[in-house]
């Protein structure tokens, strides 16, 4: 890897780090604030609208990178993202916090594309390192925001949205300082692309931004990573509600803390392996079940004994089915379409995030309503079993199988 490579990967991994302990600082406090003080559903909506706003970047990432470079979109992205997070310190109500989640969840779904676009332009034999180190760099973010924001639980918002308007400014800074305009793209990828916009210029917004794009028949997989997404939002939202009706005695971010260990552990060794022996479907369906089994657990028992046990199963999905996904695009998308495969990648993504993030919150409150507790995770199981049938009875194109077992060096963690 060369020097300028080597510093880019610095930048990514240092951006996604510090984005990851921003996140993990806020949300899980805003959310359980929100469910103590007003509703399961309001809460949800807040958190919806961070993806109503990473839905609509989508359909401009593409024209913004061609007009200011992948650098300038990071940046751009970023500090919007920053200025939100440092607004909502000073607003109150749900109405106000919905309207700032727009602007964080826009800017995060401009900057996060970037990312992912400088670390798809790397060469073929350095992609595995540049995805591993992004994906491990991500956890331990999410692990250390965890923990700062169980320190930050029980003060003012003001101050707990001030530390995470400085993370942010460092994210921004750290990010974009270090990664080129235009990503590592060969000559004959960016020839391609020159010639492309000399002949059409890339209007700021399109609804075109899967046109063109090759998957021969891998539909599915778009498909089931929306729905592995609408699950794993769920979790992310519906555990604070949880924690807050259940076990009110541990701090919102408590279950993260767990989560964010267990993927650091479990990341590189199980994937590893599993992607020896298994095909892909069956690896995302490993997955799957784990999920599938993790929610059964948060339904049956609600004690916060059934929390860690289900919180030290949830990180399957996570473990197994992000990485076969991730490594199938950087292999199948035609390299001069890579910033159109980042922008369908986070439509679908923030496709299911929107839609599970505001359900959450409904069938929290429906389940206490209808005095059934749990039933919101039971539902979240069943949708997670049939996914991971699908997964498992599903035969994995040539194109997409061939590549996740070259995709895990011996030396190297498995990627996002």
């Amino acid at each position: 890897m060369t020097i300028e490579r080597r510093r880019a990967l610095i930048g990514v991994n240092a951006g996604i780090f510090l984005a990851h302990i921003g996140n993990f600082i806020w949300f899980p406090v805003l959310l359980a604030s929100l469910g103590g003080t007003d509703s399961g559903f309001w809460a949800g909506v807040v958190m919806c609208m961070t993806y109503v706003g990473r839905l609509l970047a989508t359909f401009f990432y593409e024209g913004t990178a061609a007009r200011i470079g992948i650098r300038g979109a990071v940046f751009f992205g970023t500090a919007m993202e920053a200025v939100a997070l440092g607004a909502m310190g000073f607003s109150g109500g749900v109405l106000v916090y919905s309207v700032l989640a727009f602007f964080i969840g826009f800017g995060s779904g401009t900057a996060f594309p970037g990312l992912k676009n400088i670390l798809v332009s790397y060469p073929d034999d350095e992609r595995p390192k540049a995805f591993s180190t992004f994906q491990m760099s991500a956890q331990v973010g999410l692990f250390g925001g965890a923990l700062l924001g169980g320190l930050l639980a029980d003060v003012d918002l003001r101050t707990l949205f001030s530390v995470v308007f400085a993370i942010f400014i460092g994210f921004c800074l750290a990010s974009s300082a270090f990664i080129p305009r235009d990503g590592f793209e060969t000559r004959e990828a960016a020839d391609a692309r020159a010639a492309e916009a000399a002949q059409a210029p890339k209007p700021l917004f399109s609804l075109t931004v899967f046109k063109g794009i090759d998957v021969r028949g891998a539909t599915r997989y778009f498909l089931l990573s929306a729905v592995f997404w609408f699950l794993s939002i769920g979790f992310l939202v519906g555990i604070p509600l949880h924690m807050e009706e259940y076990a009110p005695q541990w701090a919102p971010s408590a279950p993260f803390w767990i989560t964010g260990l267990s993927v650091l552990v479990l990341q590189y060794p199980l994937f590893k392996f599993l992607i020896k022996h298994l095909r892909p479907g069956a690896v995302m369906a490993v997955g799957l079940a784990g999920m599938t089994a993790a929610f059964l657990a948060f339904g049956a028992g609600r004690s916060a004994a059934w929390v860690i046990v289900g919180c030290l199963v949830v990180v399957l999905g996570e473990v197994l089915f992000v990485p076969s996904f991730d490594i199938w695009v950087a292999r199948k998308v035609p390299e001069q379409r890579l910033a159109k495969a980042m922008g369908a990648m986070h439509f679908f993504r923030s496709a299911g995030n929107m839609v599970g993030s505001l359900l959450a919150g409904v069938l929290f409150d429906l389940s206490l309503s209808l005095g059934v507790p749990g039933a919101n995770w039971y539902a979240a199981a069943a949708v997670a079993a049939v996914c991971a049938v699908i997964c498992l009875i599903s035969r994995d194109g040539a194109a997409a199988a061939q590549p996740a077992e070259e995709a895990v060096p011996e030396t190297e963690a498995a990627p996002a």
